[in-house]
């Protein structure tokens, strides 16, 4: 039996996104049941925050879905997600970076992955501060199993005007590195916008939402700190 709602919640964010645009569903906490409802309704790319789900739902799971890791990695789950994650949007230390480059080196795979710039320069999350970017950029250079497509930003709460300040930085950022030429990275994806502040996000560049409780309604239960939708 089809839950109600998710296809309509599709159309419709489909009807506002243009279609250069990617809609990531956060599928997080939901049951394959309702992620094959997304499915039905044209749903290939999807988005996990815990390791373990991911691998799981990759397991039972349509063959031709693309899978994303946007929650905090922890290192020592790193080596779970090699044959199985399609973008890791968090790389968001030096040390996670090294760990990926291990792993995925291990196993002589290529890890795609984004950027996590901390652009509120929040205590309560993850991510490389604009300061430290370069320094950063620096290590990603020296590796031989880690490819950067772009950039990721989980914005502080806040209204429109300041949710605008935040995205144009990023979208600044984010140009900034796609005219220079850097080994293993490039400026593709800017990942940025969830369900309350997706339309400002794309009116800022933004060319991959997160749309979690826009499309699966209301989760059962609270998040602690950021919750990436």
């Amino acid at each position: 039996m089809l839950h109600y709602g998710i296809k309509q919640n599709i159309e419709e964010l489909k009807s506002k996104i243009p279609e250069e645009v990617k809609l990531l569903a956060v599928s997080k906490t939901k049951p394959l049941e309702e992620l094959e409802e997304a499915y039905i309704a044209g749903i290939r790319d999807f988005g996990e925050n815990k390791v373990q789900e991911l691998v799981k739902k990759s397991e039972n799971f349509h063959d031709d879905v693309k899978w994303h890791f946007i929650g905090q990695l922890q290192s020592n789950k790193v080596k779970y997600l090699v044959d199985k994650v399609y973008l890791i949007h968090s790389l968001g230390s030096i040390s996670l970076l090294n760990e990926i480059e291990k792993f995925f080196g291990k196993a002589n795979k290529i890890a795609n992955t984004l950027i996590q710039i901390n652009i509120g320069r929040e205590e309560s999350k993850s991510g490389i501060l604009e300061e430290d970017l370069y320094e950063f950029i620096e290590a990603v250079k020296k590796c031989n199993y880690v490819s950067v497509s772009g950039i990721m930003v989980i914005i502080p709460i806040g209204d429109e005007e300041s949710n605008r300040k935040y995205f144009k930085r990023t979208k600044e950022i984010f140009d900034d590195l796609k005219e220079k030429e850097y080994k293993n990275i490039t400026m593709k994806i800017l990942s940025m916008g969830m369900t309350h502040d997706f339309m400002t996000a794309i009116e800022e560049g933004s060319n991959l939402v997160r749309i979690g409780t826009g499309i699966f309604g209301e989760r059962n239960y609270i998040i602690g700190g950021a919750s990436n939708e």
